[in-house]
């Protein structure tokens, strides 16, 4: 880290309170405003409309300094990549692209641009964008392929190299992108988008130097420690103690076999350490999830359990330490497949984890929401089109409340793609987009319902599904009862849980979510509640 962007003890107490709150919210404000450029600059529906990016601002030595409020499993797994970037000896104007899992990234399709933050020719730090590109090649449209046994299998894989060089656009590097995906003016106009973001960014941060000079730079350390003090006073106020749990995700996209996934969990004090021993070896499919993909679902719980006001930066991960067996489903061995591991087993790791502090703290523990995203990818092997979606679910009964209906659940919070814009860019038509009633399960407090989307595909294409919980149903809590499972069904018929298929114009394609478990005892149900549920179709019949 430079000598600029170094601070004493005595620095950072300089910094009153009220100016430190000042520079956090400008920060968070820098973060949030990379993130409109983004989507407003974004040529794909999945970005300009579902919002599948995150953006965050980092400081010259690569800790996370503030971040917006995007999706939990691109920001927690981000500080990998920045690491992988300043191994690269990055100089000002240089502007870095990498998504290979097994040095930075999370899957293929999450695209992370790391920049300088140089507006006085000196790096004070990095401007990071992360955004779901709909197609980065592989062996299916959309880069997900269900039974992918190798990673090559998955689409372009993108060490950290230079994708502008000292403020000079290395082309080689887009036309070696360009020349591997299907959509490749998509792709050139995403990257743009993020380019723009990152841009953004240190425009305002230079900004804010020429406004607040090296008490800026201050800010940096000071809102970090302000974040770390705050999560540890939280922790050590929940009681001592290991706590466990178990879980299984539904077979890898090549067995049916269920795969263990196991946790104990230590609070001591102000630390909380997350240990994954006896969890399973890496598997033939493509559930494998980097070890930064296991991280970002702990680091979310913790964020959960403690307080989700506390500015979410590099301090609230310095309490937490999280172990994971070598060369198992949570850190495995290249050339693994794990395409799926981002986006399903990252669900299955944060359900575990929530399961394990149940006894913990009673108080903040949901049942089990739907624990899916629900993936699924419609395209043509012509690379006219990739539509991509993840599709929401039931939110598990809390303690006191029932559980939202129809929402993304944990690891993601996408938008849902508009049935307006959904027709307009794909040749897809929507049948039905509804709540399922009777999904959720009953208890004292209602989980929340899962969704029915029913598509027609209206040229021949390739449907690929990543999905779960479509035979271990989300768990009730406290004697609420589970929540229905989902289902997927080809012209009505069902397929499995992952699954790709090649089908004709004409085809529909029907997704299922699960819905949110109960909470409490169902007898103890105010009879006002089940009337209601009742008027306003939440349940067949009761």
């Amino acid at each position: 880290m430079n000598d600029e962007a170094t601070t004493s003890s005595d620095e950072q107490e300089a910094i009153d309170p009220v100016t430190l709150e000042i520079l956090r919210n400008q920060l968070e404000s820098v973060a949030t405003e990379m993130g409109h450029v983004l989507i407003r600059g974004a040529y794909s529906p999945n970005i300009k409309e579902r919002q599948d990016c995150s953006t965050a601002l980092f400081d010259a030595s690569g800790r996370m300094v503030a971040q917006a409020e995007h999706i939990p499993v691109h920001l927690g797994a981000m500080p990998d990549a920045v690491d992988i970037v300043l191994q690269k000896d990055p100089k000002p104007g240089d502007v870095f692209i990498v998504n290979d899992p097994f040095a930075g990234g999370t899957h293929l399709p999450d695209i992370t641009l790391v920049s300088t933050i140089a507006p006085n020719d000196e790096i004070v730090g990095y401007a990071v964008s992360r955004a779901h590109h709909a197609d980065v090649g592989g062996s299916s449209p959309g880069s997900m392929p269900p039974g992918a046994q190798e990673i090559y299998e998955e689409g372009l894989r993108l060490p950290a190299v230079r994708l502008v060089d000292g403020g000079e656009p290395n082309e080689a590097v887009h036309d070696l992108i360009r020349a591997n995906v299907r959509t490749p003016d998509e792709r050139e106009a995403d990257l743009r988008a993020q380019r723009a973001a990152n841009v953004r960014a240190e425009e305002r941060i230079g900004e804010l130097l020429e406004e607040h000079g090296a008490t800026l730079l201050d800010a940096f350390d000071a809102v970090i420690e302000y974040s770390r003090e705050r999560v540890e006073a939280e922790l050590d106020g929940l009681p001592d103690g290991t706590y466990r749990a178990q879980d299984i995700l539904e077979g890898d996209g090549v067995t049916d076999t269920d795969i263990p996934i196991e946790v104990a969990v230590t609070i001591d004090g102000a630390s909380i350490a997350v240990d994954f021993d006896g969890t399973a070896d890496q598997v033939a499919g493509n559930l494998n999830a980097p070890l930064s993909v296991a991280k970002s679902a702990v680091y979310f719980v913790v964020r959960a359990i403690t307080d989700p006001e506390i500015p979410p930066n590099h301090g609230c991960y310095e309490p937490v330490s999280v172990s994971v067996p070598e060369g198992s489903i949570l850190d495995p061995k290249p050339p693994a497949a794990v395409v799926g591991g981002n986006v399903e087993t990252s669900q299955r790791v944060m359900d575990v984890t929530l399961a394990a502090l149940a006894e913990a703290v009673p108080d903040k523990v949901p049942a089990g929401g739907q624990g899916t995203m629900n993936n699924l990818i419609i395209g043509d092997r012509t690379g006219d089109f990739t539509y991509y979606e993840t599709i929401g679910g039931g939110f598990g009964a809390r303690p006191e409340k029932d559980g939202m209906d129809g929402v993304q659940v944990g690891m993601t919070n996408t938008l849902n793609t508009p049935v307006e814009a959904m027709e307009t860019e794909y040749p897809l038509r929507v049948e039905r987009y509804a709540l399922r009633p009777s999904s959720g399960g009953d208890g004292r407090y209602r989980g929340g319902l899962g969704l029915e989307r029913t598509v027609t595909v209206e040229t021949d294409a390739t449907v690929s599904l990543l999905t779960e919980r479509r035979r271990t149903a989300p768990a009730g809590i406290d004697g609420g009862e589970d929540g229905a499972t989902g289902e997927n069904l080809v012209d009505g018929e069902p397929v499995p849980a992952k699954a790709s298929v090649d089908v004709e114009a004409g085809t529909t394609v029907s997704v299922r979510t699960p819905g949110g478990g109960g909470h409490g005892d169902p007898a103890e149900r105010d009879p006002a509640a089940r009337e209601r549920d009742r008027r306003d179709g939440k349940v067949d019949d009761e």
